[in-house]
């Protein structure tokens, strides 16, 4: 089976992502793409905040038409050599082809690199691809561009350089119940850890229930809150949800989260929220 190793780590899997994998699927009987569990980053005791958790990200990959995902230990081959990390792909996959972004770099000191892969090419009977940027408004897209996006609320954007929508994955936990004493029950989850942060504020969004208005910050107008949480209002859904995974799909920023003189105030806006969330 011929097969074509696509090489990097894919946080988020965006449009440029998209394009390496691309370019694999469409050469190789089975395209098989090399990443690691966890961000290289790490490794170099960098903080690192993911756009997709690793799973979401993997299972992404896969509706791409990759066949197998390959999740290595980075720390295993951090210290060897571009021509040794070459030479196991090689022995263990004997692929057809090698496809990669353009500023892919591996092994130790980054020396390995799309030269060095083109160089290497008729040495090791493969064919390589290396991938010119993709470009949104003049900025190479990236994971990074994409975390800028994020943290500045700007969700459309990201959302379209992602080619799906930006999400957040969590247990429904008990919260102070306000929202449904005013009409308008909340499943509450706890924002993940390792997930780049989005600003406070209130989101138009969806789950696999329905539409949701989604708020995310110091819930201020209750003064109920030490800890900023995640709240949605899944519109039209009135299940128990308690102990459930949520996946809460972020589309659009409707307005920063602000304080109200009162809680009939907050139930007008929450209305005004409601409308603006079923018009996308």
């Amino acid at each position: 089976m011929k097969k074509g190793l696509i090489l990097g780590f894919f946080d988020g899997v965006h449009i440029a992502h998209q394009a390496v994998i691309t370019s694999a699927v469409n050469y190789a009987e089975y395209p098989v793409l090399i990443t690691f569990k966890d961000s290289p980053a790490k490794y170099f005791k960098r903080e690192y905040k993911y756009i997709y958790p690793r799973h979401k990200s993997v299972e992404k990959i896969k509706t791409l038409g990759v066949k197998e995902v390959v999740e290595l230990d980075f720390e295993e081959i951090a210290n060897i050599s571009a021509e040794e990390y070459l030479k196991f792909l090689i022995e263990k996959y004997n692929p057809v082809s090698i496809s990669t972004g353009f500023n892919h770099t591996f092994g130790r000191n980054k020396s390995g690199n799309p030269e060095f892969l083109e160089a290497c090419r008729k040495k090791y009977g493969y064919e390589y691809f290396c991938v010119e940027p993709q470009k949104y408004n003049g900025e190479v897209v990236s994971s990074s561009l994409i975390k800028d996006f994020l943290q500045e609320g700007k969700i459309e954007v990201a959302n379209r350089l992602l080619g799906s929508n930006f999400s957040l994955e969590g247990e429904v936990v008990h919260g102070a119940q306000i929202g449904r004493t005013i009409g308008f029950p909340t499943a509450n989850i706890k924002y993940p850890d390792e997930i780049v942060r989005i600003p406070f504020g209130v989101y138009a969004g969806k789950t696999q229930f329905g539409a949701a208005i989604i708020n995310w910050g110091m819930k201020p107008t209750v003064h109920n809150t030490k800890e900023p949480v995640v709240e949605a209002h899944i519109i039209g859904f009135s299940g128990n949800l308690y102990g459930e995974t949520i996946e809460l799909e972020i589309i659009k920023k409707i307005r920063d989260e602000r304080k109200f003189d009162s809680l009939e105030e907050l139930k007008i806006q929450i209305n005004k929220d409601r409308e603006e969330c079923l018009k996308l």
